[in-house]
């Protein structure tokens, strides 16, 4: 039976997070790993009775396996430099063709000989300029006849509103908050030009191991094992960087996708085909992580995330709350009034 290949498993990628979260550092995180082999194994001194130099085999071990992630490494890096330079290369054909083109363009106007008309010599060597002169009275005449037919066109009949025009006098609604949206009952989700991020509620205490997500360059899959329907499963609108993207669990009631997107030079309408869709003409560059957005966009996301999570356990909404509040309050202070037909419209 062949050795299973654990060089870009991604199952432990939530508990690395984790402990890089609480670590601070790589060289802490490393001493994570040496102290567990140190302390709950034989790394360093090789298997009971092998007489084997144990120390120096676990050196040895080690610096293969990193020498073999540095060449993985190393590899995926040059292949997404040529995957840049192949993209540059292509706008760079584009754009001379295109400016090639235009000048194509530009050189053939000039060539076109000018229509106007021709004045002949007279008998006497003279210019004979009447016919000219007449047909140059005709011409005017005819013009100001159609300009004054078109500005009666006009005047009569009005023009055709725009439907550009009119489309962005009706759009009058704000750009998307963090460059995302929110789906309902799903997720709440934010994108700069190179990410994608996405934050679904979770019940409280929520573990890495509660949680089933698979990540496809076209297919997102995210369930919770002790429930049947799943979260999401659908197909992505864009590509993204499998190996490159990777999910966390945060405050033990939030999942944290973040996608590496494959074209880091446009902006996703939405995270799935099924999903509602952003008008990305609004979208503004800008970093939509979530703990580096403002003050107030961070606010108005975070409300969107606790009613999201609200919602899935049945629970009331951050506004519904806030008027049963209200209410209860009231019901204090008059104690003397009957509410028990009294009804709050949510």
């Amino acid at each position: 039976m062949s050795k299973p290949d654990f060089t870009n498993d991604d199952r432990f990628d939530g508990l690395y997070v984790n402990i890089a979260n609480q670590t601070q550092g790589i060289e802490p995180l490393l001493d994570t790993v040496f102290s567990f082999l140190r302390r709950k194994s034989d790394f360093f001194n090789g298997p009971p009775g092998s007489g084997e130099n144990g120390t120096e085999n676990a050196i040895n071990t080690v610096n293969a396996v990193l020498q073999k992630h540095a060449d993985i490494y190393l590899k995926d890096k040059k292949k997404k430099e040529d995957e840049i330079a192949k993209r540059e290369e292509i706008k760079r054909k584009k754009k001379e063709k295109e400016e090639a083109a235009a000048k194509k363009k530009q050189v053939e106007m000039k060539k076109q000989p000018e229509e106007d008309g021709v004045i002949e010599l007279d008998a006497d060597g003279g210019f004979d300029i009447s016919q000219a002169a007449e047909d140059t009275t005709k011409s005017s005449a005819k013009v100001e006849e159609k300009k004054s037919e078109a500005a009666s066109e006009d005047i009569c009949t009005p023009a055709p509103p725009n439907k550009d025009d009119e489309d962005e006098e009706e759009d009058d609604t704000p750009p998307p908050v963090g460059n995302g949206g929110t789906v309902d009952g799903k997720y709440v989700w934010t994108q700069t030009l190179q990410e994608l991020i996405i934050n679904i509620p979770l019940p409280d205490n929520t573990r890495g191991k509660d949680v089933n997500v698979t990540m496809k360059k076209n297919h997102l899959k995210v369930g919770l094992k002790n429930q049947k329907d799943l979260i999401v499963n659908d197909d992505l609108t864009n590509t993204i960087i499998v190996d490159d993207s990777f999910w966390t669990i945060e405050d033990g009631n939030r999942l944290v996708l973040t996608f590496t997107k494959l074209n880091q030079m446009e902006w996703w309408p939405a995270v799935c085909k099924s999903d509602p869709k952003i008008n990305i003409q609004k979208v503004q560059p800008e970093n939509s992580q979530l703990s580096d957005l403002d003050g107030e966009t961070r606010q108005t996301v975070e409300k969107m995330m606790y009613d999201q999570r609200q919602k899935a356990m049945g629970l009331p909404t951050a506004d519904e709350q806030k008027k049963n509040d209200i209410l209860e309050k009231f019901k204090e202070q008059h104690p003397e009034m009957d509410f028990s037909n009294c009804k709050v419209n949510m």
